[in-house]
């Protein structure tokens, strides 16, 4: 028997009509393979042949931990929560009933996507159908408002042992930068959830009043800037003999929380939060409203870099008076909305955008006593557009009277994992708690493949 020479001129030539094989083969591959950085080197490859190659192809490719990047790679650099606290009643908003018990008041009206209709009073809307993912069959089990909330901003229902992030915050953490100008997580109109136990720096900046700049951007009265870096170097010496007394793992998070507080004072891209430079055409298209001027600063704050911004349309509790009171929400959510997404798309940024419409749950199809609809986690709506989704669609369905699903449910881990893989985060990655507690971005949620183009 020859011994084995690895010099030899035969064995060379062996070894290169292999490798060519093996690019050929890494030619077909229908997903990203970085084959040389694995754990087998080139001669390796050569001493497993061609089945091994394939068996190590198949171990990358039914890897669970890689079960988020199969199918079309994401397209979503950033997110657009539009938060409906107190939550919004499905029937008379993505999901009406015309013509039954539970129906209610309003008419349904067609949109451009061929038998999809909405409210009445979402005209606009229905004319963005085609950017449009309506989902009809969401279903949860919480339907007290701090735990539904709590729920549908993180993913998790409320546990005492762990204070989970929400979805700003994993996205602040998973594509932000810690040198950022902005904050990578902003609120408007509502305080928002914060990160737990990712820490401070990743929790949102919320700014109450879309008519104005944060507070605090610029210094104190008397405060020259001289002046204000003694006091910031003070700072900092006491962080630092704090953080060496106790070993606070937090002091980091206030040290990243004031240095990009500092960097955003100093920044030109501040006036990504005034919309005063908006024209007044642009400014009235996004109605006269709090919730219209916040998703105009959401767009502005997009264009700037920031990753994740929510903002809250407050009111949607309506156990009274519901028609009246739907019929003044929408005529502020329908402007704002459709103007919004119509902008990203002139401005060609939708693609990269992700925008989400949501609340806490939904109402009752039946109408009580005080014309009012009450809690009900059972059968209800959100809606996606841009960023990857595809729009044009309803999906699921409830029955004739909206009292329960009867086609395509969503439960609350899958509407998270669609949104994380839209984003191009993995829905199963998982972050260590103080205590060592593993915590995934969602809980055995799977990716709804039917909502992603």
């Amino acid at each position: 028997m020859t011994p084995y020479d690895p010099q030899s001129k035969e064995l060379k030539e062996l070894e290169e009509m292999e490798e060519q094989q093996i690019e050929q083969e890494l030619g077909r591959c229908p997903g990203p393979v970085d084959l040389w950085s694995s754990a087998i080197d080139r001669r390796g490859l050569f001493k497993v042949g061609m089945g091994g190659l394939l068996s190590l192809l198949l171990a990358q490719w039914l890897d669970p931990r890689m079960a988020y990047a199969q199918g079309p790679a994401p397209k979503a650099k950033a997110c657009i929560l539009l938060w409906m606290n107190g939550g919004p009643s499905q029937l008379d908003t993505w999901d009406p009933k015309p013509g039954t018990d539970t129906g209610g008041s309003f008419k349904a009206i067609p949109t451009r996507v061929k038998e999809v209709s909405i409210c009445e009073h979402l005209p606009m809307l229905a004319d963005q159908a085609d950017h449009l993912a309506i989902i009809r069959s969401m279903t949860s089990r919480e339907g007290n408002h701090q735990r539904a909330q709590y729920l549908m901003h993180t993913g998790y229902a409320p546990n005492p042992t762990v204070t989970h992030p929400s979805l700003g915050a994993w996205v602040s953490e998973e594509l932000g930068s810690p040198q950022a100008e902005l904050p990578d997580f902003v609120s408007i109109s509502g305080p928002s959830f914060g990160a737990g136990f990712l820490g401070v720096q990743y929790g949102p900046l919320v700014v109450q009043n879309p008519n104005q700049l944060p507070q605090n951007v610029a210094f104190a009265p008397n405060v020259t800037p001289g002046r204000f870096e003694m006091r910031r170097s003070a700072l900092d010496m006491l962080e630092s003999d704090f953080a060496a007394q106790t070993r606070d793992n937090k002091v980091k998070g206030r040290e990243a929380v004031y240095g990009r507080a500092i960097r955003m004072m100093r920044s030109p891209k501040l006036k990504a939060f005034d919309i005063s430079e908006e024209p007044d055409a642009v400014k009235a298209a996004y109605g006269d409203s709090n919730f219209g001027r916040g998703c105009l600063m959401a767009r502005r704050l997009v264009e700037a870099g920031v990753k994740f911004v929510e903002v809250v349309l407050d009111g949607w509790d309506t156990h009274q008076d519901n028609f009246n009171r739907t019929t003044k929400l929408m005529g502020a959510l329908d402007p704002a909305m459709s103007t919004l997404i119509k902008e990203l798309a002139d401005r060609h940024l939708l693609d990269s955008t992700l925008i989400l419409w949501m609340g806490e749950f939904g109402r009752t199809p039946k109408i009580n006593p005080n014309e009012g609809r009450d809690h009900y986690p059972q059968a209800w709506s959100a809606a996606l557009a841009g960023g990857g989704v595809r729009g044009g669609q309803a999906y699921g369905q409830t029955d004739a009277e909206g009292m329960k699903v009867v086609d395509k449910p969503v439960v609350v881990p899958d509407l998270f994992a669609t949104i994380a893989t839209l984003l191009g985060l993995d829905p199963s990655k998982s972050f260590m708690t103080p205590v060592g507690r593993p915590i995934a971005i969602t809980e055995k949620g799977k990716p709804i493949r039917e909502l992603i183009g």
